[in-house]
């Protein structure tokens, strides 16, 4: 992951850089020590993890995030934490890390961050267009077009929600009462708070689950009589 720090401290600086280089996956291109600067620099460079002081004069941490149209991953490094559950509201903040930063905390940290990463590309999901045949999500700038019948499963994943296709699995920053929306009922069903199903690849039903591929998914008591009602129009 390519990284850069922003810290007005020179010392917290050297002792972060030392930690990145601990971690082989972690990259560090640049470091600022002016929020300013770290903004400018981000206007023409994307960067996939910031390590990111709260207190600097002029203008905050806090501050910082909120100009950040298409934000990383952020890890909060700072010897502060009244802050702690004001950076949490935003979905993209990993960690809060407490200064002095000790080796096993900041790789737990990191972890959290590849998390994120490994396997699947990560998604925010911006519906542009929808017809009955597709959408299109909104993947760094770029708009790619998943084709909804090829769609099988979308599963919550805490703040995020998996959706598997045919060909391939999306892991997008979202909900699935914000995806149900957009989806066609003609194909979809919430069968379980946690889990929505084409309900065309089905292959089989037994007791309160169903089976699509080789995902088993449950289906709550009372989702179960909308299932049925769905399945006697195949």
């Amino acid at each position: 992951m390519n990284c850069i720090i922003v810290d007005d401290e020179k010392m917290a600086r050297v002792i972060i850089k030392t930690l990145c280089k601990s971690i082989k996956s972690l990259n560090l291109v640049q470091e600022f020590s002016s929020a300013i600067d770290a903004i400018k620099y981000l206007n023409e460079n994307q960067i996939d993890l910031i390590f990111l002081d709260i207190h600097m004069p002029g203008f905050s941490g806090l501050d910082f995030i909120k100009t950040l149209k298409n934000p990383p991953k952020i890890i909060f490094t700072t010897a502060d934490p009244q802050f702690a559950i004001e950076a949490f509201e935003y979905d993209f903040i990993v960690d809060y890390l407490l200064k002095p930063i000790e080796l096993p905390r900041f790789i737990k940290a990191i972890k959290k961050a590849e998390k994120l990463s490994l396997s699947q590309d990560k998604f925010d999901i911006k519906i542009n267009n929808s017809t009955d045949n597709d959408f299109y999500v909104n993947i760094d700038r770029r708009l790619i077009k998943i084709d909804l019948p090829t769609i099988y499963l979308i599963e919550a994943k805490g703040d995020y929600i998996n959706i598997k296709t045919d060909e391939k699995n999306y892991v997008v920053h979202s909900t699935l009462k914000k995806i149900e929306g957009k989806l066609p009922d003609s194909l979809f069903l919430k069968v379980h708070r946690s889990y929505i199903i084409n309900v065309k690849k089905i292959i089989d039903i037994e007791d309160n689950s169903v089976l699509i591929k080789k995902d088993v998914i449950p289906v709550s008591r009372s989702n179960r009589p909308e299932l049925m009602k769905r399945l006697d129009l195949l």
